[in-house]
């Protein structure tokens, strides 16, 4: 080895230990940025070995030099943009597009290497096992993830696809592509049965994805995740680059265990999620006071009532929802939150699948700088309620529903958070429209439940002003 390729060793080295570092700090919010940091500096660490590597070895024509620079620029002038224009509600979309680019330029990594040493001396068996795949799990993740991101954003409905024949389609598909991938694998060097592979699993992740409900969309894009960062890995065995295969591992590994983190916080498996049928999305609901009154049994207050009670209260929760994000009121929240610790405990109550990815509420109000040690998770959460004076839901519909935990409806057996074993409860709602589970929230209808219908920005902030006229006086 010469100096240049210690060096670009080296480099991949720097980077590799540089991802499982800001993996490791990422584990916690409290040192979640430096995490973040450290991996794009690994990542730029990365690039440049890459860059020279290729530089030294002229493996790259002038015409190539011209793609990649337009690539980079173009790819690098996008995410800028969107890093800047995107608002945090948006954040499980462009999460779910950078999936889905991840997978495919896995898959086009795999595909050009394939034609490129096709009609030549043949392709090694090692190398035809790791194209195969990638061919198959690259396109799954990428038709997959734009179908999530467009259930997300409103494109596509939220609630499950299902049409005749689906089922049989998606099985046609899988045999499909596993039957070309075997072809291949069998020795038979074709482009057009690379092509059909292809094809077929684009299909697939459309078709695997559809039928899936918006209530389960934080599972599935960590599910996408994990399918990114395999593909990844399958493409360094590809083309023999050791910070790929690293980085793709861990962005596997760990997307596969978050995952399953989530699917247990749902109290569903992965396969009762990946068959669909589950939640009916949030459109269509009436909003305003002519949708309120379609709750019977719901005792309305107003922010002055509310403020009354949080004024007075010593122990306060305020659990964050998706009606929180989509108000983008979490600087709001953490006014409220900040204006009652004068006199009052006041912590935040974090359902695992509150919002629309993992780690939503946690994103949200560390923008708000709430401070991490006010923030509990549900378990934590849920032993302190019974001693708490008033609880404050802000858009937080299925993850409260005290449904869960009787059996025969959509949320039985989910953890929730036992908000409705606090003294009182103040729910900050637009209507009485269902979560995504499609069910009423027999939360709302509970006698020490009041209900503020209101968007949340307006009324944390309607409330705040109120708490302040009290004290003041």
């Amino acid at each position: 080895m010469n100096a240049v390729s210690i060096a670009v060793a080296l480099g991949y080295l720097l980077a590799a230990i540089g991802f499982v570092v800001a993996l490791h700090l990422m584990n916690s919010p409290a040192t979640a940025r430096k995490g973040s940091r450290l991996s794009w500096i690994g990542m730029i660490v990365a690039v440049a070995a890459v860059l020279t590597s290729v530089i030294h070895d002229h493996t790259i024509t002038t015409t190539g030099w011209i793609v990649l620079s337009v690539g980079a620029l173009g790819g690098g002038a996008a995410g800028l943009v969107m890093a800047r224009r995107v608002k945090m509600t948006d954040v499980p979309q462009v999460v779910s597009i950078f999936n889905a680019v991840g997978g495919g330029a896995a898959a086009l990594v795999a595909a050009g290497d394939f034609v490129r040493l096709d009609g030549g001396p043949g392709i090694g068996t090692r190398v035809m096992i790791a194209t195969v795949l990638d061919i198959i799990v690259g396109p799954v993740t990428f038709s997959g993830s734009l179908i999530a991101a467009g259930k997300l954003q409103g494109w596509v409905a939220s609630r499950p696809v299902v049409f005749p024949g689906a089922r049989f389609i998606t099985a046609a598909l899988t045999i499909i592509g596993v039957g070309s991938g075997c072809y291949l694998l069998a020795g038979h060097d074709s482009t057009p049965v690379l092509i059909l592979a292809v094809c077929a699993a684009l299909a697939f992740g459309v078709t695997m994805v559809l039928p899936i409900g918006g209530a389960d969309m934080p599972v599935v894009i960590a599910l996408l995740n994990s399918f990114t960062g395999i593909a990844v890995a399958i493409a360094g065995f590809v083309i023999d680059n050791g910070a790929l295969i690293i980085g793709g591992a861990l962005v596997g590994a760990s997307g596969g265990v978050l995952t399953l983190l989530m699917a247990r916080a749902m109290n569903r498996s992965i396969i009762s999620i990946m068959m669909g049928g589950f939640g009916t999305g949030d459109g269509g609901a009436a909003t305003g006071p002519a949708a309120a009154g379609a709750g019977a049994g719901v005792r309305r207050v107003s922010a002055a009532d509310a403020a009354i009670q949080l004024a007075y209260a010593s122990k306060v929760a305020i659990v964050p929802g998706y009606g929180l994000a989509a108000a983008q009121a979490q600087h709001e929240a953490a006014e409220l939150a900040a204006l009652l610790a004068e006199h009052a405990t006041v912590f935040f109550a974090i359902h695992p699948v509150a919002g629309r990815m993992p780690g939503h509420m946690n994103v949200l109000l560390a923008e708000a700088n709430v401070p991490y040690p006010d923030l509990k998770e549900m378990d934590a959460a849920n032993l302190e309620f019974p001693t708490t004076d008033v609880v404050l839901v802000v858009g937080a519909n299925d993850v409260t529903n005290p449904a869960a935990r009787r059996p025969g409806n959509p949320v039985s057996g989910m953890p929730i958070l036992n908000v409705d074993q606090a003294k009182s409860v103040i729910v900050i709602k637009r209507s009485m429209g269902h979560g995504y589970a499609g069910i009423d929230n027999e939360l709302y209808t509970d006698p020490k439940t009041g209900m503020l219908f209101a968007d949340a920005k307006a009324g944390l902030a309607d409330i705040s002003a109120a708490v302040k006229a009290l004290v003041a006086s």
